[in-house]
């Protein structure tokens, strides 16, 4: 037996599902709530609360309560586009009331600070509060180590183009890797130098030799739960990759753009294992909250700190102060930890869901490289079965998928595989997903391997 609160709760719930309630559109008032669910005023208000939890509504003082859920009956429709390709966090998992209360009490407490330029380093007391955060992931730094950039990118493009200590001029990176990176190299000129990197990691002997015979500047490496790959280097290989480091004086650039998204307790960054102050740390919010917001923290040996603030404030005098003050109280209050615990959990049970479907549905010749955790997963494709026509196959049945095409440097050898990503796919869209790119691949195998016995046919 449901409590009264529960019923109502729910009532409203169904309504906000098959869009009776819309969007943006105002609920009852308490008092009407009471009348029409026959109880008192108290249960209507913990019926809302409930709601207001689970941001399903958001209250407005003196105005009333408002729908914020995106309609679920629209995504359940059998025309409804799956998309495999997305990159931002699922809209109904991102931490909307949450941050509005932070954003709110940030204009009360810093409203004299807030409209003004700031230090292009960034707030001061977010970058403290960015010292306690990092030091749970074994990362160990100051304030005065610690940058607040406008997104994961930003940093990325500055350090690439700005000088390093060693005089060297070479950018080393994975392949496949982060096109986001590869646009940026590839718009400042860089010389850019690839090693293959497999699920198994990247061969250590290679990587020495191009520490050893080649100007590189920095190694440029997503360690955790890589992107396209989805797999994580060992903590062997972690400590092998500093101390080649070190050897050859190259610094690393550390992309842990899913830091939060990790599943083990005893994966530590590379960061935590460097002595000489070589490896340069990135991390991003934005897999986690408001990618709008545009904010991410680079942490950097003395060495470096005063070139990057030179380069960052040359482009980007200060960093979106409301912003930044807003994820400090995020940060400070526990929501970050909380959220971030959420969405960790969210995704990896979605990650589940993919290695399973893909163990029942996909043929042999297709190979599903799944991860632990995090975002992204691939599926290699036979070399008979081009990716360009599977992408355009399926989008006519509203899948997305991605090739890892762009993720390869124009003139290294490329994998002939699809990127999945999970970040905006249910359960059920996960298996709809993988069954009809499963059907699809197998009607275009079966037909390319008609037409080569037509072709044979005629030869004869």
């Amino acid at each position: 037996m449901k409590n009264k609160y529960e019923v109502v709760r729910d009532s409203i719930k169904e309504q906000l599902r098959t869009h009776t309630i819309k969007p943006g559109e105002k609920l009852p008032s308490i008092r009407t709530a009471s009348e029409r669910w026959s109880c008192s005023l108290n249960t209507a208000i913990r019926a809302y609360q409930e709601l207001e939890k689970e941001h399903l509504i958001y209250s407005i003082p003196k105005s009333g309560y408002y729908a914020v859920l995106r309609p679920l009956q629209r995504m359940r429709l059998p025309e409804e586009r799956i998309d495999f390709t997305a990159a931002s966090p699922d809209p109904e998992v991102m931490p909307f009331k949450d941050f509005q209360h932070c954003l709110n009490r940030a204009i009360e407490l810093y409203e004299d600070q807030l409209f003004s330029y700031s230090d292009p380093q960034g707030f001061f007391s977010l970058r403290r509060a960015l010292e306690s955060h990092l030091a749970e992931s074994q990362v160990f730094a100051s304030p005065s180590q610690i940058c607040v950039v406008s997104g994961a990118q930003q940093a990325l493009h500055l350090l690439a183009s700005m000088p390093f200590p060693n005089g060297k001029s070479a950018v080393l990176v994975e392949q496949p890797t982060f096109h986001g990176m590869l646009r940026s190299l590839e718009l400042l000129g860089a010389t850019v130098l690839g090693i293959q990197r497999t699920t198994a990691g990247i061969d250590m002997d290679e990587l020495e030799r191009h520490f050893r015979n080649n100007q590189i500047k920095f190694f440029y490496t997503v360690p955790r739960l890589h992107n396209p790959l989805g797999t994580s280097y060992t903590t062997e290989q972690k400590k092998q990759i500093v101390k080649l480091a070190q050897r050859y004086d190259v610094y690393i650039v550390e992309d842990d753009y899913l830091a939060d998204m990790e599943t083990s307790l005893k994966a530590d960054p590379i960061y935590s294992y460097d002595q000489s102050g070589r490896v340069l740390y990135v991390k991003s919010f934005s897999k986690i909250m408001l990618p709008g917001l545009r904010l991410a923290t680079v942490v950097l040996p003395p060495s470096v700190m005063e070139t990057f603030r030179l380069f960052k404030a040359s482009c980007d005098s200060s960093t979106a102060v409301l912003s930044q003050a807003a994820l400090e109280l995020y940060l400070n209050s526990g929501m970050y930890d909380h959220h971030a615990a959420l969405v960790r959990e969210r995704y990896r049970l979605r990650m589940e869901t993919l290695a399973d479907c893909c163990q029942r549905y996909l043929p042999p010749q297709l190979h599903a490289q799944i991860g632990t955790g995090g975002i992204f997963s691939r599926v290699l494709l036979p070399a008979e079965l081009d990716a360009q026509d599977i992408i355009a196959a399926l989008h006519q049945k509203n899948v997305r998928v991605t090739s890892t095409n762009q993720s390869y440097l124009p003139t290294f050898p490329r994998e002939n595989g699809l990127r999945i990503s999970i970040i905006q796919t249910d359960a059920d869209k996960i298996e709809r997903g993988i069954a009809l790119l499963a059907e699809t691949a197998t009607a275009l195998l079966q037909k390319q391997r008609k037409e080569g016995q037509w072709r044979m046919i005629d030869w004869t």
